[in-house]
């Protein structure tokens, strides 16, 4: 029964999501809160979140909201609740516009009060690494993110493309230079052959198309390493020790170029993928992007 303005809005969503929320308010009826930027937060995520929230509210339970974790945080929250509005006028769901929004993604003080000036719609604000660190004791960031399910790659798309992932289960190689310092590290798909001594290889910014290099390595040493696949039947390797891999990092670290490791204005060390795991970057990306329509 969808209405005139929201017309096309829950047509073009990613129905792997749709499926994840689902089963999530199954589980969790009386506390869904939905992180919406996994495809894209105003064509995917908040139309798939409100088509969830409207079946709970049907049932007698109520959504608690959605998070925004990426993109222009401002923008789309004013988006969403527009959104949540237009859903309560249409459906005629009593207080659906206030649903409440949330925003994370390494927030400070800074970009707090740049939000409150410019004006926006969050509810709440999510403060994890800022709360926890300070900036002269920076934080790693690294999530663990899901690349394959039952042999199926998988990609995590958002607003920003720092955030999209590099699907299926790959290799990773470090490609060495006749001065001996790493010139690049690849990744490849798992049976992709490896890099070989002497030849030339392409090596490309997994998202940029013009950013992309041959490279002769002199050396090649492997960096990913399984310790165990998995599988019940494989005994699992034994972990390096906290101290051993202490000194590997050190190891590694006096092998970088020195205006990699200099404190102001280092040069980005590369990291590349393989020209044929950049093309099922792109193909997955485009499968699983949803399509925008302009009227």
């Amino acid at each position: 029964q969808g209405a005139s303005s929201l017309r096309g809005s829950f047509g073009e969503t990613n129905q792997s999501e749709l499926a994840a929320f689902t089963s999530y308010a199954l589980a969790f009826p009386n506390s869904f809160l939905a992180l919406v930027d996994t495809y894209d937060v105003m064509r995917s995520g908040v139309p798939n979140f409100c088509a969830v929230a409207l079946a709970l509210n049907d049932m007698g339970y109520k959504a608690v909201g959605i998070r925004l974790d990426s993109g222009d945080l401002a923008y789309l929250s004013i988006e969403t609740r527009k959104f949540f509005c237009a859903i309560e006028k249409e459906f005629g769901v009593v207080g659906f516009g206030k649903t409440n929004i949330t925003a994370s993604n390494d927030l400070n003080e800074e970009t707090i009060d740049a939000l409150n000036k410019q004006g926006h719609e969050v509810d709440s604000f999510g403060i994890g690494t800022y709360l926890v660190t300070c900036y002269a004791q920076a934080a790693l960031g690294c999530v663990f993110k899901l690349v394959e399910i039952n042999k199926q790659p998988r990609i995590k798309l958002s607003e920003d493309v720092t955030k999209v992932s590099i699907p299926c289960k790959k290799r990773c190689y470090r490609l060495y230079g006749k001065e001996g310092y790493p010139l690049v590290d690849i990744m490849t798909g798992q049976d992709e052959p490896s890099p070989k001594v002497g030849e030339r290889i392409l090596c490309r910014h997994p998202f940029i198309e013009s950013k992309r290099a041959h490279v002769v390595p002199q050396h090649v040493e492997e960096l990913l390493k399984c310790y165990w696949p998995g599988n019940s039947s494989v005994q699992r390797e034994e972990l390096p020790s906290l101290n051993e891999n202490r000194s590997r990092c050190m190891r590694q670290l006096e092998r970088m170029r020195p205006d990699h490791l200099r404190k102001l204005n280092p040069t980005p060390y590369k990291v590349s993928v393989s020209a044929q795991l950049y093309d099922f970057i792109h193909f997955l990306w485009l499968n699983e992007a949803p399509v925008g329509e302009l009227r």
